[in-house]
């Protein structure tokens, strides 16, 4: 439900805010298209952070480029 939805992303805003996310602060997405994905998108931008989309079928080498040329601190991804 969208009760929930909202529970999800603001319990993953809380925890990122612990985590350090500030405003205007970008933050790494490497998921499938999922709830999962929809949830971390939501919980970036009630956090006040912006989401980097990182996609996570590209090689290791052009993740790890995205992550460092972006200079990301936090990358969030699926297991």
């Amino acid at each position: 439900t969208y009760a929930e939805l909202n529970l999800r992303a603001n319990r993953l805003a809380h925890r990122l805010i612990e985590l350090g996310v500030t405003p205007d602060a970008l933050v790494g997405v490497a998921m499938e298209r999922s709830l999962d994905m929809i949830v971390a998108l939501l919980a970036i931008l009630k956090a006040g952070g912006a989401y980097v989309p990182v996609d996570p079928e590209y090689p290791a080498e052009r993740v790890r480029f995205m992550i460092d040329h972006a200079q990301l601190r936090w990358l969030l991804t699926q297991q």
